[in-house]
């Protein structure tokens, strides 16, 4: 075994120093054990050691602007240039998808080299009979790249708490919403929709899965009930604004908005009740095989995934709803799903956490859990009520004023004091008046019409 990273090549360990410069967490596991003198190459020793000593100060990769500044203080113009050559050469692998692959091999490395020291110095151990040091060698050796990160160290990070990628968020199209759950849904997190069967929270998912492609994100929807295409139609509707019958007539323009996208969908169907959590599990690592990792994961929806055949439904429902959260943390993505409300919810103008259907387990489960309704005079005007039943990142308990064109699935969100909230609940308002009018029509009809 060589005491080289060379025999790997030069592409290898220039992404060491990739892996180095953006995980924090594999910096840490190796900082003790990576050797600069692995490393053939003087600019890649000089970046190695700067790198090491750097977290070994301040408990962090260094920024390219600290490395800038170190750099600086290079005599050797020629070693100052290949530095920054190597840097910059570096810095263009941060997308390379065999990262984990690098990172994993160079800490069995090092741990093997770690290990080889070991059995070298034992030697003479071994002649003057010195076991016990020769056991705390080996489990030195052993232990060496062990995982260093115990938690969040409450007296240590203090700045971490405060920095706005602490949750990592995925924004939703809603301005409203976002300033409600502090920027989104993080990693690892579950949002759920809830309304009655065929009022929007299908069409709300599609809404969530276009902004985040808007967004340059990837995205996995899976469907339960809709077949792949149609899906993909909904799709096409909401990012053009074009009215889901009249999509033929517009393929050009779709193709050249699609064209336009910064990030990737891919859509896959389950026939109801078909396929667990696990199932998705296996597809979701089948897409990583083929380097399509998702950054948000809808599932529409979670009720009608397959459960364990316990006789109870709610706990059922439970299990799947935990793990989907599991799930969530387990690809650090997060997940939004939807769920039904009750037959009595139809009748009622908000929706509360009661009315959600066959389990309250769902609530407990999740993070965010927004209820839509409308009634018929909301479907005259093209308006709905959303009430937040939950949300662990701000208040709950509040309700707000929407626009929902059918034809297209745009959704609008708002907030009640905005000019737009208000607005749309004039519109509200109006679609009461239309419906007032139109039952006072049908009466006069049939109390013309009289009875025998």
């Amino acid at each position: 075994m060589s005491d080289r990273l060379s025999e790997y090549g030069y592409n290898f360990q220039i992404k060491v120093i990739t892996s180095l410069l953006t995980d924090k967490l594999f910096l840490q596991q190796s900082q003790d054990i990576l050797d600069p003198g692995y490393f053939e190459n003087e600019a890649n020793k000089w970046l190695i050691e700067n790198i090491i000593q750097y977290s070994s100060q301040y408990k962090t990769p260094p920024s390219l602007e600290a490395l800038k500044v170190k750099i600086q203080d290079i005599k050797d113009d020629l070693l100052k240039s290949e530095v920054i050559d190597h840097l910059k050469e570096s810095w263009k692998q941060v997308e390379s998808t065999d990262l984990p692959f690098i990172k994993e091999k160079t800490l069995d490395f090092c741990k093997n080299q770690e290990i080889k020291k070991a059995i070298i110095q034992s030697v003479d151990l071994l002649k003057n009979g010195d076991y016990e040091n020769i056991k705390r060698k080996i489990d030195l050796a052993l232990r060496a790249g062990a995982d260093k990160n115990i938690g969040h160290e409450y007296m240590l990070h203090i700045e971490d708490r405060y920095t706005e990628a602490v949750r990592h968020v995925r924004a939703t199209p809603w301005d409203v919403i976002n300033e409600l759950t502090q920027g989104g849904l993080g990693k690892g997190e579950l949002g759920v929709f809830v309304a009655p069967p065929g009022i929007g929270k299908s069409w709300a998912l599609i809404n969530i899965g276009t902004h985040a492609i808007r967004q340059g994100l990837k995205v996995i929807h899976y469907t339960m009930e809709l077949n792949e295409a149609y899906v993909g139609l909904r799709y096409d509707s909401v990012l053009t604004g074009i009215i889901n019958q009249n999509l033929k007539y517009h393929i050009n323009e779709i193709q050249e908005t699609v064209n336009g996208l910064k990030g990737g969908l891919v859509i896959k169907y389950f026939p109801t009740k078909s396929t667990s959590v696990n199932g998705l599990k296996a597809h979701i690592e089948k897409c990583k095989m083929l380097g399509f990792s998702p950054d948000l994961i809808i599932i529409d929806y979670g009720d009608l995934l397959k459960g364990y055949g316990t006789d109870k439904r709610h706990e059922e429902l439970e299990v799947i709803y935990e793990e989907m959260r599991g799930l969530a943390g387990e690809y650090e993505v997060p997940v939004w799903t939807a769920s039904q409300a009750n037959r009595s919810s139809s009748e009622v103008e908000v929706i509360e956490a009661d009315k959600i259907a066959q389990s309250f387990g769902k609530v407990m489960v999740a993070d965010f859990v927004i209820s839509l309704s409308r009634k018929i005079n909301d479907k005259i005007a093209g308006t709905g009520r959303w009430h937040l039943i939950k949300n662990r990142f701000g208040p709950d308990g509040i309700t707000l004023p929407s626009k929902i064109n059918t034809s297209n699935g745009q959704i609008q969100i708002f907030a009640d004091t905005s000019s737009d909230g208000k607005q749309a609940q004039k519109q509200m308002d109006g679609g009461a008046e239309a419906m007032r009018k139109l039952l006072g029509r049908k009466y006069q009809e049939i109390k013309g019409e009289g009875f025998e």
